[in-house]
């Protein structure tokens, strides 16, 4: 797969994949990397999670909580609230009608390649 094309396509779900992370389970912003670099993203670096945050926290879709840290200063600690579940239902509904559309487009083009 490459590499460029992977970014590219990312730049897109992010935000949809940082709100199901967090959905999970509330966490702050190095554990989500972790949990993204544990997925098989292992491109993905902090910086870019820490500025989505921001901006997830400032649409509103996230309850932070600062939570102290046995080292350096208290951890903000996401979790998602019902803005962001809503918000994160319609990422899925989104994501669920390119994904079909995409696999049919696919099938069209490959009519012989079975599904998995």
């Amino acid at each position: 797969m490459g590499k460029q094309q992977m970014t590219e396509m990312l730049k897109g779900t992010l935000e949809g994949v940082v709100l199901a992370t967090v959905a999970a389970q509330p966490a702050y912003g190095y554990e989500i990397t972790a949990r993204l670099r544990d997925l098989g993203f292992s491109d993905i670096v902090e910086g870019t999670v820490y500025a989505l945050l921001i901006r997830i926290e400032q649409r509103g879709f996230v309850d932070v909580a600062k939570v102290p840290s046995e080292k350096g200063p208290p951890r903000k600690v996401y979790s998602l609230n019902a803005s962001g579940h809503e918000y994160l239902g319609e990422f899925w509904t989104t994501w669920s009608f390119l994904a079909e559309r995409i696999e049919q487009l696919h099938h069209i083009e490959h009519p012989h390649e079975q599904r998995e």
